[in-house]
C-alpha cells in the first residue's frame, strides 16, 4: 500500500477439480456442495483501489479501458458491501490488469474478485483474517472464494442446519497434499461466452433432470479427491476430476435450453488426452464453464504433455502449476 486509502492486490485463478455448479442462496453466494481447486502459477489479476473522499460515483476501468456497464455494475456492487461493513461510504477508483481471457471459462472472475476483495479491504480497513477475506470473496463470485488461497484449496459449502450459514461458507488450504502435480491449458477460445456461467448454472440447477444425480456424486467425488491427493495417487484424482467435469457438462447439456460450451475443438482434445494416457502418459482433462481444456498431469511431465497436445491440436498449451495466494504490494500504479 502506498497511503492508508491505496491497496494493491494480486491474485491468480484456480481450476476447480471437483466442480462448483449449483447455488441455494443466489444472494449470499452460498454452493450446493463443497468443491476442491488448484491456484495456478499463470494468469494473474492486479487491482488497485483507492478511496476517493468527496467523489459522486465509483469509477472502474479494466485493462486501461473504462469497464463494460455490466463489469462496473459488479464491482461497485461489491464495494457498496465492503462500504456497509467499514461504516466508510467513500466511492473508490478500481483499476484492474488481467492477464487472463475474460468471460472464457478461465476463472478470470476467481482471480479478479479475489485481488478486488484483498485491495478493497485494505484500501477500507477492514482488517480480515483469511477465512473472512475469502467470505468477501465470494460474495463478487462464489470461486475466488478459493484464489484467496495458494496451491490447492476447500471451499466449505454450509450444511443445511448452520446456524450462520454465510460464516459456514468459506475456502481454507487444503493440508497434506502429497501429489506433484501441474495443469496443462489448452487455448481453444479466449472469447467471451454466449451464457454466463450464472445463467448457465441457474438453468442447470432449475431444469437439467441429471443434476441431484451429479450433485450426489459430486459430494462423493470430493472425499475420493481428498483422499486420493494426501494420499498421493495422483491418477486416481485424475481420474475423479475427469469424470467429474464431463458430468458437469453433461448436466449443462441436458438443460432446457441446453447449454453448450464443449466445442469440437474440445473434443479433439479429449481424444488426444485419452490417446496420450493410452500411450501411457499419466493426463486426464477437466473442464470449467467454457471451451477451453485443462489437463491434469504430472509436474515432471507437463511440459512434454503440453508440447504433444500443441502439436496435435494446433492450439497453444500453457503449462500451470500450483501457484500463491493472493497478496498485498506495493505500488499504486500497478494495475493502472
Amino acid at each position: 500500500m502506498t497511503d492508508a486509502s491505496t491497496a494493491v492486490a494480486t491474485a491468480h485463478p484456480n481450476i476447480a477439480l471437483v466442480k462448483y455448479w449449483g447455488k441455494q442462496d443466489e444472494e449470499l453466494v452460498l454452493p450446493l456442495a463443497d468443491s476442491l481447486s488448484m491456484t495456478l502459477d499463470v494468469f494473474p489479476t492486479t487491482t488497485c483501489v483507492t478511496r476517493c473522499p468527496g467523489a459522486p460515483a465509483d469509477t472502474v476501468t479494466m485493462d486501461g479501458r473504462p469497464a463494460s456497464q455490466e463489469a462496473a455494475r459488479r464491482v461497485v456492487r461489491f464495494l457498496d458491501l465492503v462500504r456497509q461493513r467499514s461504516a466508510c461510504d467513500d466511492r473508490a477508483s478500481v483499476a484492474t490488469r488481467n492477464t487472463v481471457p475474460v468471460g472464457a471459462g478461465l476463472a478470470s472472475s476467481a482471480s479478479g474478485f479475489a485481488a478486488l476483495a484483498l485491495a478493497a479491504a485494505a484500501a477500507y480497513g477492514l482488517g480480515l483474517d483469511p477465512a473472512g477475506l475469502s467470505r468477501l470473496a465470494r460474495r463478487g463470485s462464489g470461486s475466488a472464494a478459493r484464489s484467496v488461497f495458494g496451491g490447492f484449496a476447500l471451499w466449505h459449502a454450509p450444511g443445511p442446519h448452520a446456524p450462520d450459514p454465510d460464516a459456514a461458507c468459506y475456502a481454507e488450504p487444503l493440508a497434506g497434499v502429497r501429489v506433484d502435480a501441474a495443469l496443462v491449458v489448452v487455448l481453444l477460445d479466449t472469447g467471451p461466452k454466449s451464457v454466463s456461467s450464472r445463467e448457465a448454472m441457474r438453468r442447470t440447477v432449475a431444469t437439467s433432470p441429471l443434476f441431484p444425480a451429479w450433485l450426489a456424486a459430486t459430494r462423493l467425488d470430493l472425499r475420493h479427491m481428498r483422499a486420493a491427493l494426501e494420499a498421493g495417487d495422483l491418477a486416481t484424482a485424475g481420474e475423479i476430476a475427469e469424470h467429474n467435469a464431463l458430468g458437469m457438462h453433461a448436466t449443462l447439456e441436458s438443460a432446457d435450453p441446453p447449454v453448450r460450451y464443449l466445442t469440437e475443438q474440445s473434443h479433439r482434445v479429449l481424444e488426444q488426452v485419452r490417446a496420450l494416457r493410452t500411450a501411457g502418459a499419466g493426463c486426464w482433462a477437466t473442464m470449467d464453464a467454457g471451451p477451453n481444456v485443462k489437463v491434469l498431469c504430472p509436474g515432471d511431465q507437463a511440459t512434454r504433455i503440453a508440447e504433444r497436445l500443441t502439436t496435435a491440436t494446433g492450439f497453444p498449451a500453457v503449462v500451470a502449476r500450483p501457484g500463491p495466494a493472493a497478496a498485498l504490494h506495493p505500488g499504486a500504479e500497478a494495475a493502472r
